[in-house]
This record gives C-alpha cells, structure tokens and sequence, in this order.
C-alpha cells in the first residue's frame, strides 16, 4: 500500500501543498519521509483528509475527525466500497481534478448513542453507518422495547435492531432488507433483523427525535445482546439497559470529484442497468 500513498503524496507536494502522514500508518506502511501526525494534529492541522482503504477505514476516520469539520475524499483500496468510492486505479487523476477545484461536497449524519443502566451512562459513541443492537451468537432471541421521544412505537422479538444513517443504508441495513435512503433524505432508519413476526417491517423516522431501545428480554446465555457502534462492540448488556439514539451534533462532510455522485456509485455497486452474460 505505500507506492499508491507515496504517488498520491508527489501529486500533493508538486502543487505545492503540505502533507502529513497519519502516525498509525506511517508505521504499517514504514512511509518515513512524510511528517507524521497523530488524528488530532491532523484535525488541528489539515484542509483536506484523504483516507485510502475500505469503507471500514473510512468509518473510524469519520468519527475520529467529526468534531474537526474537515472534508473526507476515499480512495477504494478495499472490496465493496460505498463511502470510498473512488477506485485506486483512478486515484491520482481524481486528487488531480479536485485540486484544480472540479468537486463537489456533500454533509452526511452521524449517529450518537449511549448505553444507561439503572440511570447512569456507561458508554457513548459516534455511529457513521449505523448502531446495532442484537443477541450474542449463542443466545436465542432478544426482546427490544423501542420508543421515540417517549412514544412508544413497539416490542420486537428478533436477532437484533438496526438504526442507520442514510450512509449506513448500504451497508447491514441493506443485507437485512431495508430500503437505500439518499444521503439527502434527513431521516433515520429502523430495520429489524430476522423479526419473530414478519409484519415488522423496516421504518423511516425523522432525525429531530430521541430513539430508546430497551432491552426487556434475553436469550439463555451469560452475554446475550451487545451494541455495535460502526462494528465496534459494546458487550454484556443486562436486562433493562437501555441504548438511546440522536442525531451528533457534528457532521462528516465527504468530498467527490465531478462526475462521481450517489447514483453513478450505485449503479457501479449493485450492477445497476447491467446485462448478466448469457
């Protein structure tokens, strides 16, 4: 992975802008003749962060610069790649293009969600793509209370419950049958995972509110549900935890060159418009 970084690096420095290399990296990729910066130099520091690798590397950047306000350009060194959407063969050319001021740039949402027993917050966390609650591998069906600014919308007995951002509407979300939402829409979305009844469907709920997810029932197993914030796991929840879910107070902008929008990438993913071979 150094040679794409290092040419990306010679395209910055050849017109004429300062580049800093994230320590971790700097460090995996034995990259030393680049100033090396921690997250928070780089959020202190930098106009633009580009982030090389799959959509879980751009995940953990996303919510380690939120509260930086800095523009997100991905470059696709991974598989599937929704959020780094620019494929690394296209890499230097795309830099190039938005250098030269072609691009466009888009606000995504993020999630906060914290975990409470008996009144008092464990863990809070930012979620770019999504917050799941769900049954350990070994555990039978879980029972989530759900309410919405103290409305109370239902029970769900299920593998689990997933709460995602538009962003996150291609990822979990969508392999367990929710709908893709435009990363335009202001909206969240609830999608059950293998529900008890399937009249539980997904829904779209407004991001003004406050979602509460009690955990009222657990399978027969000494860890029987944990949360997930982005993949990362929050575990040994206990009867009448409670997981509350809001809109960040920050935003992740991401950066695109011209010509690269919503639909070109989704076409591209999903084999939109694209005739299987006979």
């Amino acid at each position: 992975m150094d040679a794409p970084l290092r040419a990306l690096a010679d395209v910055l420095k050849n017109a004429g802008r300062s580049v800093l290399i994230e320590e971790e990296t700097a460090t995996n990729t034995g990259i030393a003749e680049l100033p090396v910066a921690t997250i928070e130099e780089i959020g202190n520091q930098a106009n633009l962060v580009i982030v090389m690798g799959g959509d879980g590397t751009m995940l953990s950047a996303a919510r380690q610069l939120a509260p930086y306000s800095i523009p997100l350009i991905g470059i696709n060194h991974g598989r599937l790649g929704f959020i780094t959407d620019i494929p690394l063969q296209n890499a230097v050319q795309a830099i190039q293009s938005v250098l030269d001021g072609h691009f466009t740039l888009e606000s995504r949402t993020l999630l906060e969600a914290s975990v409470v027993r008996d009144g008092q917050t464990l863990t809070t966390a930012l979620a770019l793509n999504d917050v799941v609650l769900n049954r350990s591998g070994r555990s039978g069906m879980i029972e989530i209370s759900v309410e919405l600014d103290n409305q109370f919308m239902y029970k769900q007995r299920s593998d689990g419950l997933i709460i995602a951002t538009p962003t996150g509407s291609t990822a979990y979300a969508l392999s367990a049958n929710g709908p893709i939402l435009h990363p335009g829409v202001n909206a969240f979305l609830l999608v059950p995972v293998a529900p008890q009844t399937l009249s539980n469907r997904p829904i779209v709920i407004p991001t003004s509110g406050t979602l509460k997810l009690t955990l009222t029932e657990i399978g027969r197993s000494e860890m029987g549900a944990s949360v997930h914030f982005d993949m990362q796991t929050w575990s040994n929840l206990q009867l009448g935890d409670q997981i509350t879910v809001k809109k960040a107070k920050h935003q992740i902008q991401f950066l695109h060159p011209e010509g690269l929008s919503f639909f070109s990438t989704l076409r591209k993913k999903l084999h939109w418009n694209i005739m299987p071979e006979s």
